[in-house]
């Protein structure tokens, strides 16, 4: 099988997360990668992973009687870290046999999504009514953890306390908005408008802000369909992570466990199978979304030379006529002479001059040889 060089030269691949992007962003661009930083979310620092690995290895020693998840981003959160952290299996033995309350309906779903059942939902949505309820069952000599998001300040783990419970908090790190919008949405729209190979995500919150913002700008649509025929790789780090791209319908593509070098080998993979390319006497050609790779090499053209190039890689050696690559060139005013200019442009560009045949009286093809 015919490859370029780097397994991911050419590849735009955009970085939804805040967190552990720069680890991600480098074992990409030692492949060849072009990344782009556009976190969907903001992380608040309030509490370092370790703490809360610290309390879930807590947990797992003693496991609990009741379970509370006072928001489905934090329950959905806490599971991430424990699988990044090798603990998940472990964890969920733990709390298999434990009692599930939720504060709210994205709580129950984000419970669901585990595998587990909610045995009861605080319709108003509020650790009031979580709490009341609780305190009226009697928590007194049971272990209760509760999970929480922000920070923390939500007064159950001191009402259980006081009614004679044993309770192991786990605070969760928080999200909040992107800090930089504008990129955020900027990168959504390429990769609607086709500027993008691959978008990556890392956590379930950052997927569901990302698809809001989707939504919002009309974007979803284009985007599901460039995922469906494959010109576009929605990739996430795990299973829990791909939950809310599924059920948004989009084409997903993630290893089985949560790990960044799963990911990273899985999109190496991916794009390697997609590398062979049109064989050409140069090399395989292969397009990406804002570059062409020949044999290995990224070709240095033009915005129009690319698209030229594009329109003679789809039609596999078949000519094209002079109109039909007028068509693809800017501005109404392109004739033969532009066409015939642009293409002697993209032959010295490419330094391939034989890369481009040229048929008399028809048009023009590209060369391919025997695979």
């Amino acid at each position: 099988m015919s490859m370029v060089g780097e397994p991911l030269s050419g590849c735009v691949m955009v970085i939804t997360a805040d967190r552990r992007k720069r680890e991600l962003a480098s074992a990409l661009e030692r492949r060849g990668a072009i990344v782009r930083h556009a976190p969907a979310l903001s992380t608040i620092p309030h509490l370092d992973d370790a703490r809360l690995i610290a309390d879930t290895r807590a947990l797992i020693a003693s496991p609990p009687d009741i379970v509370v998840a006072t928001t489905g981003i934090g329950f959905r959160g806490w599971i991430e870290a424990a699988d990044a952290a090798g603990l998940v299996d472990d964890l969920f033995d733990a709390i298999k046999d434990a009692r599930f309350i939720a504060r709210g309906p994205k709580a129950r779903g984000a419970i669901q999504q585990a595998g587990f059942e909610a045995d009861w939902v605080a319709e108003s949505e509020t650790a009031v009514e979580l709490r009341d309820y609780l305190l009226a069952e009697g928590v007194s000599g049971l272990r209760v953890a509760v999970q929480h998001h922000g920070n923390g300040s939500d007064g159950l783990d001191q009402a259980f306390a006081d009614a004679g419970a044993q309770v192991q908090s786990l605070l969760v790190y928080g999200w909040g908005a992107p800090l930089n919008p504008a990129l955020h949405e900027e990168w959504i729209d390429q990769a609607a408008a086709g500027g993008v190979d691959a978008v990556l995500f890392t956590s379930a919150p950052g997927a569901e802000s990302w698809l809001a913002t989707a939504r919002s700008r009309g974007a979803l649509d284009a985007i599901s369909e460039r995922a469906a025929c494959g010109e576009l790789m929605i990739a996430a780090v795990g299973p829990v992570t791909a939950g809310p791209l599924e059920a948004a319908g989009l084409a997903v593509h993630h290893p089985d466990r949560w790990r960044l070098g799963a990911l990273v080998r899985l999109l190496v993979q991916d794009f390697t199978e997609s590398a062979v390319g049109v064989p050409t006497p140069d090399g395989p050609l292969v397009m990406r979304a804002t570059s062409a790779v020949l044999g290995g090499r990224v070709l240095p053209l033009t915005p129009t030379g690319l698209e030229i190039l594009r329109a003679l890689a789809h039609a596999k050696g078949n000519v094209l006529t002079r109109e039909q690559l007028a068509a693809v060139l800017p501005g109404p005013q392109a004739g033969p002479h532009a066409v015939e200019a642009a293409i002697n442009r993209l032959r010295e560009n490419s330094g391939a001059p034989m890369l481009v045949r040229t048929v008399v009286k028809r048009g023009y093809a590209l060369a391919v040889s025997a695979a």
